[in-house]
């Protein structure tokens, strides 16, 4: 007889409870085999004949199977949770309102396992598929049975009819949040993801939960009466930015794989995070906030956004401006160092195994720029440190102690902070962790995005030639390296003088080059004398211009990119005045 309609083996008519699951797969198998049929225009043979002893048995155990299934997804008319986590905070809690709200809680894998050891009732997913968790757990809940709970709308007749016929109950609340993508194929949670999206869909009548912080305010929503569409809608738009994240995070990681690297690709997501709205713009007019980049990236990779505020007012969108750029500046320098910073330009900076002898001479360098400032330390902030900073004078009128905007560091000890906080009630302190290199840096015009590599480069990644007759030395070459590293930090055009790991007097922002070295020579005064010069780019003229009138201020040593047309009067001009010329072949522009 044709092999269609028959079992390949014999199989008794009364199935018991321990064959139910061979019971399940022989459906399966015919009704395929039905589909085919049909295609085929050979059903009618098969349905005109009379079932035989082995069918009759398993239609009466699907029969059973689905009046079961259909009666235990009703629960009555009780509503249903269905609750997959990877990051189980405060899960107990849930499970626990969820329960007393009178919720039947559907769950899968650890999550089940988790709400059960807290003592919560649960029903685990395959207890409704009807099929084990496999693939490792990746497709736990891609279902209809599960899909379409959610999927289904309360208020179309057909979507309910089409549920009631196959006994798939619907789900009230969905609660998923997605594991941390960092690496590899095997991490894309597309189970958790397809939850996610569907419940999105269908908020309206599929509460869609992804951060634990909400929880409390579920239950506070699920308590009330009456519905309120605009705490569905917000908590959809919350659950679109968690995948949107989660896909940013895959298109970043993929990226990353192909051959010419990803800081460039084709196109670019950013998976912004709102921290906290600011106390004001640049302006105070103007409104601003401050996103977190949750790019995997910048996982674990410091930076003033995820800076810990001990204490003080509020900040401001200029108050991060200038914390980054004295952070990025101070983290530069191995040694114990300090840099004070006014409009995110360097106005002091000093290297001194004695930190508070850096600090000191950091402050003395421009007083008048330092107060009010943002002061920075690359090390931790202890007593003496806090105490110096507190109690310290201002140089130009003793009778006044130095007011900070901000002070950073990478830690303090549990009495600096406290000998700290006493300085100011408005004294913002701010403990920061050392920023990655290799980080892109982004910057906004008109219409798009302008997207660059950060400027990492230290003396240690370049070599100073010695182009003048006269070689430095060491210790003007060890001066001449500390102005370098300074002047990248400082507005174009952008001059520094420096000596003895102390930056003296330095020029900013101005249009010609000319003016910024006469700034900073104004500035260093007579202890010029000796000191090295860092210029950020290249001198485009020599005599009568800007490096004559360096050597005529005895200048000892002149570090620059090089690369201008009239480099050679440059050489000439220094050898004229026996002063040593450097070039380092590569430029700081900062605009």
């Amino acid at each position: 007889m044709n092999s269609l309609y028959h079992s390949p083996a014999p199989v008794t008519a009364s199935v018991t409870n321990a064959t139910a699951l061979s019971a399940r797969c022989f459906i399966y198998c015919h009704r395929r085999r039905l589909k085919h049929a049909v295609q085929d225009h050979i059903l009618p043979s098969f349905v005109a004949r009379p079932l035989s002893p082995v069918m009759s048995g398993v239609v009466r155990v699907r029969a059973q199977m689905e009046t079961e299934v259909s009666s235990s997804l009703s629960c009555g008319g009780q509503k249903r949770a269905l609750i997959s986590l990877s990051n189980k905070r405060d899960l107990a809690f849930l499970g626990r309102g969820l329960q007393g709200l009178g919720y039947a809680i559907v769950s899968t894998g650890g999550t089940s396992s988790a709400l059960e050891e807290a003592g919560i009732s649960v029903t685990k997913v395959e207890e409704i598929t009807h099929f084990p968790e496999m693939l490792d757990g990746c497709a736990t809940t891609l279902q209809l049975k599960i899909h379409g709970g959610i999927l289904a709308c309360r208020d179309h007749s057909d979507h309910m009819d089409s549920l009631s016929r196959h006994g798939i109950g619907t789900f009230d609340i969905l609660v998923v949040n997605l594991y941390n993508f960092e690496d590899g194929i095997e991490n894309i949670n597309s189970d958790g993801h397809t939850l996610i999206c569907d419940a999105v869909k269908n908020h309206t009548n599929a509460l869609v939960v992804v951060d634990h912080d909400d929880y409390p305010a579920v239950l506070d929503f699920l308590k009330g009466k009456q519905d309120d569409q605009n705490f569905r809608d917000k908590l959809a738009l919350k659950a679109f930015r968690h995948v949107a994240s989660y896909e940013s995070a895959i298109l970043e990681w993929r990226w990353k794989q192909t051959e010419n690297g990803y800081k460039f690709p084709p196109s670019l997501m950013m998976p912004l995070s709102l921290k906290s709205s600011l106390r004001c713009g640049e302006n105070p007019h103007q409104k601003a906030a401050l996103y977190i980049d949750k790019s995997i990236s910048l996982a674990n990779a410091g930076g003033i956004a995820n800076a810990i505020q001990h204490h003080g007012k509020e900040m401001s969108y200029n108050n991060y401006l200038d914390a980054e750029a004295a952070w990025n500046c101070v983290s530069e320098f191995k040694n114990p160092t300090c840099v004070t910073v006014k409009h995110t330009n360097p106005c002091g900076v000093a290297s001194r195994q004695d930190i508070l002898e850096a600090y000191r001479l950091a402050v003395k360098a421009d007083p008048v720029s330092a107060y009010g400032s943002i002061v920075a330390f690359n090390t931790t902030m202890n007593e003496d440190l806090a105490k110096e900073l507190r109690e310290y004078m201002n140089p130009i009128n003793t009778a006044k102690s130095m007011f900070y905007e901000i002070v950073v560091a990478p830690g303090y000890t549990e009495k600096g902070l406290e000998i700290l906080k006493g300085k100011s009630k408005d004294l913002r302190i701010l403990e920061v962790k050392k920023s990655e290199k290799g980080v892109v840096s982004f910057r906004r015009i008109s219409g798009g995005w302008l997207v660059q590599e950060s400027d990492d480069l230290t003396p240690d990644d370049i070599k100073f030639s010695v182009m003048s007759e006269r070689v430095p030395e060491e210790t003007e070459l060890h001066d001449a390296e500390f102005a370098w590293l300074c002047v990248k930090h400082v507005k174009s055009n952008a001059i520094v003088i420096a000596k003895n790991n102390c930056m003296l007097g330095m020029g900013s922002g101005q249009p010609n080059r000319r003016e910024s070295l006469r700034i900073a020579f104004r500035k260093a005064g007579e202890a010029a004398k000796g000191a090295a010069l860092a210029s950020d780019a290249f001198f485009p003229f020599a005599l009568n211009d800007a490096v004559e009138e360096a050597c005529k201020n005895g200048i000892g040593v002149i570090a620059q990119p090089g690369g201008s047309k009239r480099d050679g009067e440059a050489v000439d001009c220094c050898n004229k005045y026996g002063v040593s010329l450097l070039f380092t072949g590569v430029r700081h522009f900062r605009h």
